[in-house]
Formats: C-alpha cells, sequence, structure tokens
C-alpha cells in the first residue's frame, strides 16, 4: 500500500461520523423489498476460505466440504438472477470502481447503495463473500509461491512482491482481522435470524439494532473495503517502500480488529440476551396458540417455524421455495422424523399409500393436503452425518421440506418431543385447516387407508374402525394386479414361510384342488416380516421355474408393504383399546394370528375373499393335513362355498344342533354373496334372511 495511501486511510479514523448521522444515513440506504439469501450457509462456506486461507495446502482430513458443493444451488429468493452474478457485480464494484484514492466512508456508504435491497446479514455475507473470491486466490498465490511455477508466473504478471518476510506482520494482523469479520458478522446473521416478529420482547428491540446491528454491518463492510486495498495495494509498492507501508498498514488492520473485537463482544452479549428471551416466550406462545381458535392455519404455522424467511419450506421434487400461505385452508401433515428419515421400504409405502396413490393422483374433490416433512437431528445441534444424510435423500422425496431444518428453533424442537411425544421415532402430526391437531401420529392410518383416511383425524379413524373389514384391507392397493383380483371377489390364500418344500407342496395342492372344483383362487405369497433376501428370490425363483400358482408379490418391497400394514393394524388396534376388541375382532384375531406365527418362524396361511369377513388362520402342518383329506370334504364346497367348506374341515361345529345365533351383516346392493357366515360362536354355518329398511 502506498503511504499516501495509508495517511488517507488513517485521517479517516479521526474524522469518522457520529453514530446518530451514520445510522440515519445507513437507514437511508436501506430499502429491502423481500429478497432473502441463505445467509448462515454461505458464510459458513466464507468461514472455510477465511480459515484455511493461511494454512498449509494440505486439506484437513475433517474438513467438511459439503457446504462448497452446495454453493451452486444457493439462490437469492425473490430476485431470479443468480446468486454468482450478484456476487461478481459486488465484486466489481469493490475491486474495481473503488479502486481510486478517496475517502473510505464514501466508498463504504456507495456499497450500501448498491446493497439498499437486501437485509441487513445479507449485505454483509454478500460483501464478504465478494471479497473472498479474490481474498482467497491472494493467498493461494502466497501459500504456492515460490515452489509452483505457475504461482511465481502469476505473482511476476500481478507485480506482487517477491519477498514476503517483510510483510509477516501485516499477514497476520490481515488474517486476524478477517477472523474478526467473521465473528462479527455470525452475531449478525445470528440475530437477524430471532424470531422477534413472532413474539412479545419487553426489552427494546429497536435501540439495540440502531447501536449495534447497523454500525456492526457497516464496520463489517468498511473493514472488507480496507483489506481489499492493502492486498491490491501490493501491487503499488516500490522494493524501498515495503518496510514502512508494511507498518503503517499493520497498525490500520490492528486498530481495526481490536474495534471489531469490542463491537463484537458487546453485540454477542445482546444477542445472547434476545435470544434466552426469546426462548422463554416462544415457548409459552407455542402453548398458548394451538390452545387458541383460528380463522386458518398460518398464524399456528408461522409460529411454529418460527422464522424470518418468507420462504421456509422447499418442494423436494422440483426444488421450488414453498410460503407458508400455499399451505393456507390445507390439511398439513407434519411428517417429523430423524434425519436419515425411515426405512427403504417404510418410505416407498408411504409415498405409494399418498403421492403414488390413485385416489390422490385423480384429485379427487374435497381432499387438500399437504405433507411437510421437518427432520429433527437426535441431539440438540446437527451432526455432519445427520446434514450429509439429510442432503442425500432431500432430493428424491415427493413432499415438502423445512429448507435448513437445522435452522427450526430450539423452543419448536422442544415443543414437538414434549408435547407430540416425539421420541426420535416416525410420527404424522396432522394441524387441520384451521391449525389444530386432529391427530398426533396418522402414520398408520395412512399405511392402512391411505388416501381414504382424509383428513387423517382422530375422528375419521373412529369412522374407518366402524366399518366391516375384509381381507381386502390387508392387500388392497399393495399391488395393482392383486387390487384388480380382490376387487373381482376371488378367493386368495395369503401365506408366509421359509420352507420352499412346504410352499412347494401347498402350491401343487391347492392347484388341483381348484382344477377339481373351478374355483378362482390366487396364491400370495408375503415371505416374513423380516426376510432373507436371497431365501425369498430363491424361492420366487422355484415357483416361477415349476409353473406353480405364482405369488402376485413378486417382488420383496411389496411383501414388505404387506407387513408394515399388519404392523400398523395392531399399533391401530393397541391405541383403540377396548374399541378395538369389540369391532371387528375376526380379522384383527387373524392379524395377531400372523405377527404371532411368523415371530415363532412357523409357516402359515390365511384364505378368504375381498367382500367376505370370513377368514381362515391356519398353521401350515395343519393346512396340509386338511388339504390332502380333500375328498372328505369337497362336497361342502358346492353346498357351503370353498372358503365355508374348509373353514368348516379345519373347525368343526361345536354343536350338532343347528345355530341359533344370529348377526346383522351389510351387503352391497346388487352383489352377489357365494359364501355362507360362519357363526364365531359355534362354527357352524349360519343360515341366511335379508332385511330391508
Amino acid at each position: 500500500m502506498s503511504l499516501q495511501g495509508s495517511k488517507s486511510l488513517s485521517t479517516v479514523h479521526s474524522k469518522s461520523p457520529l453514530d446518530g448521522i451514520l445510522i440515519k444515513n445507513l437507514l437511508l440506504s436501506h430499502d429491502p423489498d423481500g429478497r432473502h439469501l441463505d445467509s448462515d450457509h454461505l458464510l459458513q462456506a466464507m468461514e472455510n476460505i477465511v480459515l484455511y486461507a493461511t494454512m498449509s495446502e494440505v486439506p484437513d482430513p475433517h474438513f467438511d466440504t459439503d457446504a462448497e458443493r452446495e454453493i451452486t444451488g444457493i439462490e437469492i429468493i425473490g430476485l431470479e438472477e443468480p446468486y454468482a452474478h450478484i456476487v461478481q457485480k459486488i465484486s466489481n464494484e469493490i475491486i474495481c470502481k473503488f479502486s481510486t484514492e478517496g475517502i473510505l466512508h464514501e466508498r463504504t456508504m456507495l456499497l450500501f447503495d448498491l446493497l439498499g435491497n437486501y437485509r441487513w446479514d445479507d449485505k454483509a455475507v454478500l460483501a464478504l463473500a465478494a471479497f473472498a473470491t479474490s481474498y482467497g486466490e491472494f493467498w493461494l498465490l502466497m501459500q504456492l509461491y515460490p515452489r509452483n511455477p505457475v504461482a511465481v508466473a502469476v505473482v511476476m504478471l500481478k507485480q506482487l512482491p517477491s519477498d514476503l518476510s517483510t510483510f509477516k506482520r501485516q499477514f497476520k494482523a490481515l488474517s486476524l482481522l478477517m477472523k474478526t469479520v467473521i465473528d462479527l458478522t455470525k452475531c449478525v446473521v445470528k440475530f437477524e435470524s430471532l424470531p422477534l416478529s413472532h413474539v412479545k420482547l419487553d426489552i427494546g428491540a429497536k435501540s439495540i439494532k440502531e447501536l449495534h446491528l447497523y454500525s456492526a454491518v457497516y464496520w463489517i463492510i468498511r473493514s472488507i473495503l480496507t483489506c481489499c486495498s492493502q492486498i491490491r495495494d501490493f501491487r503499488e509498492l516500490k522494493p524501498e517502500q515495503y518496510s514502512d507501508s508494511a507498518t503503517i498498514a499493520t497498525w490500520e488492520l490492528s486498530s481495526l480488529v481490536r474495534r471489531l473485537k469490542g463491537m463484537c463482544s458487546q453485540f454477542k452479549g445482546h444477542v445472547e440476551e434476545f435470544s434466552q428471551e426469546t426462548e422463554k416466550r416462544l415457548d409459552q406462545e407455542l402453548l398458548n396458540i394451538f390452545k387458541e381458535a383460528h380463522n386458518d392455519n398460518q398464524q399456528v404455522l408461522r409460529m411454529l417455524f418460527a422464522s424470518t424467511d418468507d420462504f421456509p419450506l422447499i418442494d423436494c421434487s422440483s426444488q421450488t421455495k414453498i410460503g407458508l400461505t400455499e399451505l393456507k385452508n390445507k390439511v398439513v401433515i407434519l411428517l417429523i422424523s430423524k434425519p436419515g428419515f425411515l426405512s427403504t421400504e417404510e418410505s416407498l409405502f408411504l409415498v405409494q399409500q399418498t403421492y403414488d396413490h390413485p385416489d390422490h393422483n385423480q384429485n379427487l374433490e374435497g381432499i387438500s393436503y399437504e405433507i411437510v416433512w421437518i427432520p429433527i437431528s437426535v441431539s440438540d445441534s446437527w451432526t455432519d452425518a445427520e446434514k450429509r444424510s439429510f442432503r442425500r435423500i432431500s432430493h428424491s422425496l415427493p413432499w415438502c421440506l423445512i429448507k435448513h431444518p437445522w435452522s427450526l428453533h430450539l423452543q419448536a424442537v422442544k415443543f414437538i418431543r414434549k408435547e407430540w411425544k416425539y421420541a426420535d421415532n416416525r410420527i404424522m402430526v396432522v394441524l387441520d385447516s384451521q391449525g389444530n391437531v386432529s391427530n398426533k401420529n396418522a402414520m398408520d392410518m395412512v399405511f392402512v387407508w391411505g388416501p381414504r383416511a382424509y383428513p387423517f383425524s382422530d375422528s375419521r379413524e373412529q369412522e374407518l374402525w366402524l366399518e366391516q373389514w375384509t381381507l381386502q384391507l390387508l392387500v388392497d392397493d399393495i399391488d395393482p394386479l392383486l387390487t384388480k383380483r380382490v376387487q373381482e371377489d376371488r378367493y386368495l390364500c395369503i401365506y408366509g414361510s421359509n420352507n420352499k418344500d412346504w410352499i412347494l407342496k401347498l402350491n401343487s395342492k391347492m392347484k388341483e384342488i381348484t382344477e377339481n372344483t373351478g374355483v378362482k383362487l390366487e396364491m400370495v405369497y408375503v415371505g416374513k416380516r423380516k426376510p432373507r433376501e436371497h431365501v425369498v428370490k430363491n424361492i420366487l425363483h422355484t415357483l416361477e421355474d415349476g409353473k406353480h400358482l405364482l405369488s402376485l408379490l413378486s417382488q420383496i418391497k411389496l411383501m414388505q408393504f404387506f407387513w408394515l400394514r399388519m404392523e400398523s393394524i395392531i399399533r391401530l388396534k393397541l391405541r383403540q383399546g377396548d374399541t378395538a376388541a369389540t369391532n371387528n375382532s375376526l380379522l384383527l384375531q387373524e392379524v395377531s394370528y400372523v405377527i404371532d406365527m411368523d415371530e415363532n418362524d412357523q409357516d402359515w396361511a390365511l384364505i378368504g375373499r375381498g367382500s367376505s369377513k370370513t377368514i381362515v388362520g391356519v398353521e401350515g402342518m395343519k393346512l396340509m393335513e386338511c388339504l390332502n383329506d380333500f375328498e372328505a370334504w369337497k362336497e361342502n364346497v358346492g353346498k357351503l362355498g370353498f372358503l365355508v367348506a374348509i373353514k368348516t374341515a379345519l373347525e368343526p361345529p361345536l354343536l350338532d344342533e343347528p345355530c341359533g345365533h344370529s348377526e346383522l351383516v351389510s351387503e352391497e346392493y346388487g352383489k352377489r354373496r357365494e359364501d355362507m357366515e360362519v357363526c364365531v360362536i359355534c362354527r357352524r354355518p349360519m343360515e341366511k334372511f335379508v332385511v330391508y329398511k
């Protein structure tokens, strides 16, 4: 830096504008128009540049490059121009237009005019990003020179000093200033991220802003211009000026470091004070807002996300920014889980039961809901592994998510854990269109009924329990072809086993019986709840080669969907308690039976049809004994229907006299029920009567 330039900069310090006048001028230049940058994310990348600029060129093995890889995806919300173009424009203003001698304060205010439409934290971070390119390039040259011939050539072209030993103290002061600028910028970003508009504070936020926020951003940008000037002015130095210039520059930088450290210390204290007060108020506001009545869900969502960003959500598939207003008048399902989300099978089944479900794709009238994924760290702070896990899957899901889930306010996380009983498991909390919690976990409802469970409320679950459940509930919508067979009212034999010999015998015997009787029967192999993939694949391959009645669920993932639904039915039963015991008891009994048989590693089968509530659940060897004795009961197939015939053969009636019990069963109009019903008390076929109302 030239001696004349140093004198000009030194003079500015003694003639800095008064704080009141400075703040007034800053506010005159400040005209935000809604555009917003991910300041916290970008600042992390800039911090890495500053931290590693003066270190060895060998990267730290723990260096997290995720932030750098994501920089290309950073956008300025509310502005179509790419982020990189904005940074380049600011960089040109700093390096080119402001390269002439002049009062540093005036140059700083010109930059504020350029950044007038941005928020305060964005002003600081954008200026820092614009400077980071030349700063990083400069230090890279210093590290490589004189070992790298390319670096030597560039240093010569830029007319930089070849002997850097004289500037050692200046380099150290420059590095220290940039680290201090980063620390102060962190305070600015944290302060601007506080949800001050969502809570009522007793302390004077406005005065704190005037005294600290505005001045902090001013001195951040001014310090950046100072550093830029020093780096640029190395080109103008002559060897005889090295010593004096380095001494003056070091003093200049050290003076700025002391000023910024003092500001940072004071500002950080106020930010912590605001943060603590905000936590207390936000905690209370969250408790209160879910007890109040609302016309829509907007106030509830704004309080829950407590974000200063007008577009806190993002559509995973299209990466489109989404504002909370787009969720107005919709049922909002908050999918809360660990950053790693669910198991592969759970995530695929959830997609199939929601966005890929035929009813959802038909846009049925009156159905309007949105799923918002809220990943929550296992601890109070996100680890690098959790962030990598989140980024890995966040582009592959069809629903919305919080753009930066690690920025979700700690009090909101505590509220979710305490009030909604979230304990690192996966839950789906449902908010109705007015923002009221209508269900604290609708996950099992979605797994069992899909869009039919809309609006996914506790009351809707009660209604579904009152419906008559049949075998169709276990397999419907898992596989399109199987769904079609169920709708055709064919008989189904759902079976599970790892015993290939038993499976082949079962298929062979069932094929013989259906050919003999003309019964339309589908064999549905569902494997095991915790399958050994190579075993299941081998069984499916054997069934195909042997041309047996091949399972319709020919994919392992579809088999897992079946087991997820079975587990969900059991959990729903436990939630319903006594209500579950009085409704659909037969199906629930058979589901529990199948789960128990699977856990005990036994072969089993369920036989039924979609329209009948009569279901036969039987252990593998007992079923084979019954099928081998087919000649003894085959005449009953024509009299009672296949289902009742096999049930009677497996479970002979308890009484010799006719059944005297009665049960009212609803029947779909115009649909003929071929099978008789079996009395659940005495196990005898029940005589049919038609009752009209």
